[in-house]
C-alpha cells in the first residue's frame, strides 16, 4: 500500500495574503479558506495542494523543504516574482545555475534555468 501527496503546509503569520500570493506566482487558485487554513491547488480536484496554516511567530531560520520552480524563461519569471513582492536572498548557495528567492515572509524557494530539451 502506497500513499497519495495530498499537500504540503506552509506556517504563515498571514495565511491568506501567503496563499494568495503564492496563488498568483503559480497560476493556482484558493480552494478552501478558513480562518485556520487556505488552501491553493492547480484545479479544485488536483492534487497535491499548497495548504497554508495560521502561526504566531516569524520565519527564523533557512528552509529545511522548498520549491523549485522551472519557467521556460528563468530572467523573465525572477524579475516577474520579484515585481510580485519576493526578493533575492543568499543562503550560501554560492555561484549556480539557478536564482534563490524568498516569497514575502521569508520562505525561500529556487528558480530553475530552462529544461533542456531532449532530442
Amino acid at each position: 500500500m502506497t500513499s497519495v501527496w495530498e499537500s504540503l503546509t506552509v506556517d504563515a503569520r498571514d495565511p491568506a495574503r501567503l496563499a494568495r500570493w503564492w496563488a498568483e506566482a503559480l497560476g493556482y487558485q484558493v480552494v478552501t479558506e478558513r480562518p485556520d487554513e487556505v488552501e491553493i491547488r492547480q484545479s479544485p480536484d488536483r492534487l497535491p495542494g499548497l495548504v497554508f496554516v495560521p502561526v504566531a511567530d516569524g520565519k527564523e531560520r533557512k528552509n529545511r523543504l522548498h520549491l523549485d520552480l522551472r519557467p521556460a524563461d528563468r530572467e523573465a519569471e525572477v524579475e516577474r516574482l520579484v515585481d510580485m513582492g519576493a526578493r533575492h536572498v543568499d543562503i550560501g548557495q554560492g555561484d549556480v545555475e539557478w536564482t534563490v528567492l524568498a516569497d514575502p515572509e521569508g520562505n525561500e524557494f529556487c528558480v530553475l534555468r530552462e529544461r533542456e530539451r531532449e532530442e
